[in-house]
């Protein structure tokens, strides 16, 4: 039960009850007994259901398909090819926006990438559909492929969501040539790819040039807006429908081939259709991150301080789209260096489009920052601690912007202590186990900036004083209904029990998308605004209102706490909602809010959050088995909604950071362009046996720039300290420096 100033005019939300309190996830209940509905679990009366036929070659074209066959199969309805695929209003191959890809519809014959679709096939079962995906016995004329990155590079018009290919501060060249010590490395990280426990699916029903739609997205108004676009209908036909996500990681941000492919196969069939993709699937179709081959060269003055960095990115994207891993960008912001100089290039090979994966660009580029930084340390004969310390960036290097807020000293204070880092012995090889295990200490600085996009929020009070907030918002398991309802009750001044709060459809309030780890920030704003602005109508009824125990109080102020308005010079005086409502003869009042980034905070200053993670490894001195033994990651990521949601998302970073830097790769053959691990078996990601002890402390930060809530975002932030931690324990253990990624017993033995 939230204080909440609510005069019409300079109204603020105080501390409450409600924000900062670790809760348990509201949908938890839900989740562990099965009752929570995903895309997948439903089935409309008469569901049909649709298999995906895959390209087995990476380029090329297709050369027959047995649609016959398929079709002769009893309960298969239909096959859909590029010879009979309904027409759709917008070629798929349009790309209107940077969070827009290019599509695979079934629009030719060519092959682009392995995996690729060629046809879907429509049956009364699962099984019927998958046989007769089988029976289409495609035959292919194969070209040849290249999935490395040795080919033709070119530079970019930008990478990422749009940021440029290339940026500069100081006289690199001359810097660099005037270093007393200077280092060079190259790091390699591989493709990754998203592996959700809940696969891409949808169900589609057609209803005229109406469809109701389930299906996972991590962001509905774009999901509309890309369905009416290929459809020609307009968005308020279309309904979409979201409560849960088994896991996005970036990959479900806007609708895949895949899935759209459902709708049209519905739209063919004009019965529902579901559509859900196997895990071999996932790989291809649907995004991933590329692989990078990035090149980092330091200087350093004598006494340790930097004087010169350059990180030089060279990233594939596939031959008919563009997504350039922008993974150099992550030596903007960190490291006091007086010459910076970053760059990126690309090369088209055989691949599906890369796209949005879990930190894009700061994951990739903050492991082989990391490293290197570690390299300079070592050369200038310090403790990498002291090292970054030394370096420690009081404004952004890249812009000369301060930042918002900034506790990374802080966080490497009290994660050092934590860890036992003063026990760190200088020297590689140094440290070992009571069983004989080479033991090795690595830090690495974690850093992620401050997203924001844009929300809207409608909050309403009812006769009987309890509370409305709705907003399109998206779970995909990181509490974000919870920490959301969190504040759309504080907005309300009542508790979580008395608030209503709705999410996850297409009809409420667009919420933005989730991703960027800015969805709690931008939908909570506009739930925050949305609570300033019903409440401030309610305080407007109540002191122009004679009858009130509140009339004339607008000069002194009014707050919002417990179901009631009352007095700020007299909490006596007040009245509960209900009481100011059924006088004004009214069932309910609403309100509505925006959340967006204030664009003159965000011209000032410079927004991340910031951590430090420190690893701890063991790795057996003769075989070379290596295994993470410790984590302990500090983290200052502005206002925390949920103590609790938040360590989850951190801890969730951290042990993708372990996937990265010693399992996570997808293996190409070089002759087909397949992927030739395309499953959990052999792309390897950890389980409970390979997950250490896990320490995350949150230190407090205020940031009165970053947004009226104060809020940043947790999700990604772990991943990008730890990877390099890992990589730098494994080189204090062994003496040996492995500068590709995953780290693997070759690359120690011998």
């Amino acid at each position: 039960m939230s204080e909440i100033a609510s005069l019409p005019t300079g109204s603020r939300v105080r501390q409450g009850s409600n924000i900062g309190q670790p809760l348990t996830r509201r949908d938890g209940l839900l989740k562990v007994t099965g009752r929570a509905t995903y895309a997948a679990d439903n089935n409309p009366e008469g569901v049909l259901h649709a298999v995906v036929a895959t390209a087995a070659i990476a380029r090329g074209r297709v050369a027959h398909l047995d649609v016959a066959a398929a079709k002769a199969h009893p309960d298969v309805v239909e096959v859909m090819t590029p010879d009979n695929r309904p027409p759709l209003a917008l070629d798929p191959d349009a790309k209107l926006h940077p969070f827009m890809f290019r599509m695979d519809l079934l629009q030719n014959d060519r092959v682009r990438y392995a995996g690729q679709p060629i046809a879907v096939v429509i049956a009364k079962t699962l099984e019927a559909a998958s046989e007769g995906a089988m029976l289409l016995a495609p035959r292919y004329e194969a070209e040849a492929v290249d999935v490395g990155l040795d080919g033709e590079s070119f530079v970019p018009d930008a990478v990422g969501p749009g940021a440029p290919a290339e940026a500069e501060s100081g006289d690199f060249d001359t810097a660099f040539a005037g270093s007393p010590k200077t280092i060079e490395a190259t790091y390699e990280t591989p493709p990754q790819y998203h592996n959700a426990m809940e696969p891409h699916s949808i169900v589609a029903s057609w209803d005229g040039d109406s469809v109701s739609i389930d299906m996972p997205t991590q962001g509905l108004a774009m999901a509309v807006g890309r369905v009416a676009g290929l459809f020609g209908i307009p968005a308020e036909n279309i309904h979409i429908r979201s409560p849960f996500l088994g896991g996005g990681f970036g990959s479900k941000g806007m609708p895949a081939g895949p899935q759209m492919l459902g709708i049209i196969a519905a739209k063919m069939v004009g019965a529902p259709v579901k559509l859900v993709l196997s895990r071999q699937q996932m790989y291809g179709p649907v995004s991933h991150r590329g692989q990078t081959r990035q090149t980092l060269r330091l200087g350093v003055a004598e006494d340790g301080r930097l004087t010169a960095m350059e990180h030089l990115t060279l990233a594939p994207t596939s031959r008919f789209d563009d997504f350039i891993e922008p993974s150099s960008n992550a030596s903007h912001s960190l490291y006091a260096a007086p010459a910076i100089r970053t760059s990126h290039k690309a090369v088209r090979i055989d691949i599906g489009t890369p796209g949005f994966m879990r930190a894009p660009g700061e994951a990739s580029g903050s492991a082989a920052l990391e490293g290197v930084i570690d390299e300079a340390a070592f050369a200038a004969g310090m403790d990498p601690l002291e090292f970054r310390l030394l370096n420690y960036a009081e404004v952004e290097p890249i812009s000369g912007k301060p930042f918002s807020s900034k506790a990374l000293r802080e966080c490497y204070e009290k994660g050092a202590e934590s860890f036992g880092w003063a026990r760190r012995s200088f020297e590689p090889r140094s440290m070992r186990d009571k069983d004989g295990r080479l033991v090795g200490w690595g830090v690495g600085t974690a850093l992620f900036p401050a997203v924001m996009f844009q929300a809207q929020a409608r909050a309403a009070i009812r006769a009987d004083g309890s509370g409305l907030m709705e907003t399109g918002a998206h779970d995909m398991g990181q509490g974000a209904w919870t920490a959301l309802h969190q504040i759309a009750a504080d907005g309300l001044g009542l508790s979580m029990e008395e608030t209503e709060f709705r999410a996850g459809s297409s009809d409420l309030p667009d919420a933005g998308i989730a991703g960027g780890s800015g969805h709690t920030a931008t939908a909570g704003l506009a739930l925050h605004k949305a609570g300033e602005d019903v409440i401030a109508k309610l305080t407007e009824l109540a002191v122009n209102d004679e009858r009130s125990p509140l009339y004339g109080a607008g000069n002194v102020g009014v707050v919002a706490r417990n179901g009631r308005l009352v007095r700020q010079d007299d909490e006596s005086r007040g009245e509960g909602y209900g009481d100011i409502l059924k006088r004004a003869g009214l069932s309910e009042i609403e309100g509505h809010g925006e959340g967006a980034r204030d664009p003159s905070a965000a011209e000032s200053h410079a927004m991340y959050a910031h951590g430090a993670v420190f690893a701890e490894v063991s790795v057996d001195p003769d075989l070379c088995q290596m295994r993470v033994t410790r984590l302990v990651g500090a983290f200052a990521a502005g206002r925390v909604i949920n103590p609790r949601m938040v360590e989850s998302q951190y801890y969730g970073g951290m042990i993708w950071g372990i996937s990265f830097a010693l399992q996570e790769e997808a293996v190409h053959d070089k002759r087909s362009g397949r992927i030739m691990n395309a499953n959990l078996a052999e792309y390897h990601v950890p389980v409970n046996a390979d997950v250490p002890s896990l320490e995350t402390i949150l230190i407090h930060e205020d940031d009165p720039h970053v947004n009226a809530l104060g809020v940043k975002g947790a999700g990604e932030i772990g991943i990008t300290g730890t990877a390099g931690a890992i990589a730098n324990a494994v080189w204090h253990a062994t003496g040996k420096r492995t500068r590709r990624f995953p780290i693997t017993l070759a690359d120690l033995i011998g």
